[in-house]
């Protein structure tokens, strides 16, 4: 994952895509990931909890875990894949939303990324 600030205790991820009809749709919630973690592996499990302690959240699919993009033909869709480094392991059990987890992040990013990728059919 590169460098992280001093004081980073753990990581988070989520993956959502503005574009999807109707909501803002999310594909991913992954949170306490180590903060000496270097990256995810391909094809991380859809288990509440990861060998290194991460725990992934509920996506809008109602599934534990990564679901790629799909969205309906015509324009491509935004995936945005946004990282904080944040200041505690959140007490979160897995499971939690999207808007559990921004909750629980509040007041604890030390910093934040960004990356965009486009996807259509």
């Amino acid at each position: 994952m590169g460098h992280v600030p001093t004081g980073t205790q753990s990581i988070a991820l989520i993956v959502d895509d503005p574009d999807a009809p109707g909501k803002t749709w999310v594909h991913w919630v992954i949170y306490n990931i180590p903060a000496n973690s270097t990256g995810l592996p391909p094809g991380v499990p859809k288990n509440k909890t990861l060998d290194d302690g991460s725990l992934q959240g509920t996506n809008d699919f109602g599934r534990i875990g990564y679901n790629g993009p799909c969205p309906p033909q015509g324009k491509p869709h935004r995936y945005f894949f946004k990282v904080y480094a944040l200041d505690t392991t959140l007490s979160l059990k897995s499971g939690a939303t999207k808007s559990q987890l921004e909750a629980a992040m509040s007041g604890h990013i030390l910093a934040q990324g960004e990356m965009v990728g486009k996807y259509g059919r």
